[in-house]
């Protein structure tokens, strides 16, 4: 996954799982996509309350993004039944939505992907549920915080280790664990492409960055050990330490000078406290 293909006018479209460059139209696209994902998380933030069900929360987000004129990328993808994912507590990721009910003290991920006019707006954040002690809310900042340094790595010039390598740092800074059973990866038209982006790496390593390349970065950080396991659903990955996890997701453009998130708050809610 180290060929590149030069940008033309058109974005290019590659079968043997080379790094997809993009064009203005892309960049337009996941604009669009990129912005109703984090509007819906916007509009999510007063619903995120002690005694909702997770299934509730489900049900808002599909109905957002229908009357947006897309729809939900992970509802039939593999044969998950849902429109997004929440993750609770101990749940590193791929939580399923049910009838269970948020409480006091909780932490929580949501991870949404619209579809929208062909393009994936994927991204994800915390919340924040009622009165949250302090060692959870302190997890949540430095998970924000490894993403954004992760994101300050993604320029031009620089290889994908970088990115993991600046938040493996950070995390290790606080003792916390970095998730390496999975990773951040290309989107665009395609919900998971090429690259996959590793967010415990050597500095220097892997592909280089170039202007058209699209991908998430989407930091899993664990309170305490980084190992995770499956459970028996098939889809809900959870500490194996049963530690708090945390995790913020935003899909991003390189550009000729940086990267362009595509998917930041429209409302400026980046982080809790919303």
């Amino acid at each position: 996954m180290t060929d590149y293909q030069t940008i033309t006018a058109e974005d290019t479209v590659l079968r043997d799982g080379s790094i997809k460059l993009h064009g203005p139209d892309g960049f337009a696209g996941m604009r669009r996509a990129g912005q109703l994902a984090a509007q819906i998380l916007d509009d999510l933030a007063p619903l995120v309350v002690p005694g909702v069900a997770t299934r509730a929360l489900d049900d808002f987000i599909r109905q957002a993004m229908l009357a947006a004129g897309a729809v939900p990328a992970t509802l039939g993808y593999r044969g998950y039944t849902h429109s997004c994912c929440i993750s609770v507590n101990h749940v590193i990721c791929h939580g399923i939505p049910g009838e269970k009910s948020l409480k006091d003290g909780d932490i929580v991920n949501i991870d949404v992907t619209p579809l929208l006019d062909g393009w994936h707006g994927d991204t994800s954040r915390m919340y924040l549920v009622g009165d949250v002690p302090l060692k959870a809310r302190r997890l949540v900042e430095v998970t924000y915080e490894c993403l954004m340094l992760g994101i300050e790595q993604a320029r031009p010039g620089n290889r994908l280790g970088d990115i993991g390598a600046a938040i493996e740092a950070h995390a290790r800074a606080h003792r916390y664990g970095v998730v390496h059973e999975f990773c951040g990866h290309g989107v665009g038209r395609l919900f998971h492409d090429a690259p996959e982006v590793i967010h415990a790496a050597r500095p220097g390593t892997g592909p280089l960055l170039k202007p058209g390349m699209f991908f998430t970065i989407e930091p899993m950080i664990n309170a305490g050990r980084p190992n995770a396991k499956m459970l028996s659903d098939g889809w809900t990955a959870v500490t194996r330490d049963k530690s708090l996890s945390a995790q913020f997701e935003h899909s991003i453009g390189i550009t000729e000078d940086g990267c362009e998130i595509f998917t930041l708050s429209p409302g400026g809610l980046h982080k809790p406290p919303y």
